[in-house]
């Protein structure tokens, strides 16, 4: 999920007075906003857009992701498709995952080239809101339906037998559905409003990395503000409150043969390891966003970009939770690694049949 993710990404246009008359410097018509702007970013802005940071370490970051994460969760959906029956509600909640990891990293290939194009976008107004629009829908979808694998691993644990009226695929079903609905409907706002602006002094068409000052502080700093809310710390709640119930009652299981104290053991260590990787690759990201809006509605211009910088350093580290949630679909999940060891053997014993036949021929 960008986002990993992920992106967010929202550039800097400060305060300029034109001749002390307290103008801004920024292009605009009667009525509507040209996506020309005279050059009215900050110093630290335009040294980040041409900087190594955002036009080789972040793209090579990125590549890194897309060339592991692409072929992982490919497979991922592939295997629980295919492979693994029957399909029960974590199956469901995890394919799900996988196909938004899955596209999150397909989105990866434009934001590539577009930073090492020098932050130049080429693909037209359109297709930036569109890429900006998905690369956002397919993170959030993807912390929601974590928050959702998390409610599921605590009814199953904590209330085994009481939630076996809820634990249907068919409830399944639609909590993906509405999970999909809400991260969708989250970024209907990137593809209304522009995301390209074109910077005269540095001959670049930026997407989604410089925005209109009063739009930064109006309908930005609200509606990032409410998604960060209700799509990230929301879900991080129901997240940590779930798996902490898991670890508590595990914990409490009385030791008992070798191979259930090691079961519990490993749900113990895959439970927490979920948690924290959440915690770790969508925490820092999301709090320096809503930090980054803070600061630009109180004209803290300097510290600001500061944040942007520190933003865009673990927005990129955290793009790495869609290459990790596939080996945790393997590990985590004994359901999966039974069929998956049903199948190869099944697919052994036929090569050996077939090669059977053959010397009988």
């Amino acid at each position: 999920s960008l986002n990993p993710l992920l992106t967010f990404i929202d550039g800097y246009i400060s305060f300029i007075n034109d001749s002390g008359s307290g103008h801004r410097l920024l292009n605009q018509t009667a009525g509507h906003k040209n996506s020309s702007v005279r050059d009215p970013i900050t110093d630290e802005a335009q040294l980040f857009l041409t900087s190594p940071l955002s036009t080789i370490f972040m793209p090579s970051f990125y590549t890194l992701v897309c060339l592991i994460s692409v072929p992982l969760n490919a497979i991922a959906v592939v295997t629980f498709t295919r492979h693994i029956r029957p399909m029960k509600p974590a199956v469901i909640y995890m394919l799900n995952l996988a196909c938004a990891d899955l596209l999150f990293a397909l989105l990866l290939p434009f934001k590539i080239y577009y930073h090492f194009n020098g932050n130049d976008w080429t693909f037209g107004p359109v297709m930036c809101r569109v890429v900006t629009a998905a690369f956002y829908c397919n993170m959030y979808c993807s912390v929601l339906l974590i928050a959702c694998i998390s409610v599921d691993r605590q009814l199953a644990v904590v209330y085994p037998i009481d939630s076996l009226s809820w634990r249907r695929p068919r409830n399944a079903v639609i909590a993906c559905v509405a999970m999909w609905i809400l991260a969708v409907a989250g970024s209907v706002p990137l593809v209304i409003f522009e995301q390209t602006f074109y910077l005269k002094g540095l001959g670049i068409n930026t997407c989604h990395d410089v925005q209109y000052v009063d739009d930064l502080q109006g309908f930005y700093k609200i509606y990032f503000s409410t998604i960060c809310c209700f799509l990230f710390f929301l879900p991080l709640l129901i997240t940590a409150v779930s798996y902490t119930r898991v670890i508590w009652s595990l914990s409490r299981v009385p030791h008992g043969i070798t191979g259930h104290s090691r079961r519990k053991a490993r749900a113990m260590v895959m439970a927490l390891t979920v948690l924290v990787l959440f915690v770790l690759c969508f925490t820092p990201t999301n709090c320096l966003l809503l930090v980054h809006y803070l600061q630009i509605s109180t004209n803290e211009t300097g510290s600001s970009d500061g944040t942007y910088v520190a933003y865009l350093v673990f927005l990129c580290l955290g793009s790495v939770s869609c290459c990790l949630d596939p080996l945790i679909y393997y590990f985590g999940s004994s359901q999966c690694q039974r069929q998956l060891t049903i199948s190869k053997t099944d697919s052994f014993q036929a090569s050996l049949n077939s090669q059977y036949k053959k010397l009988l021929v």
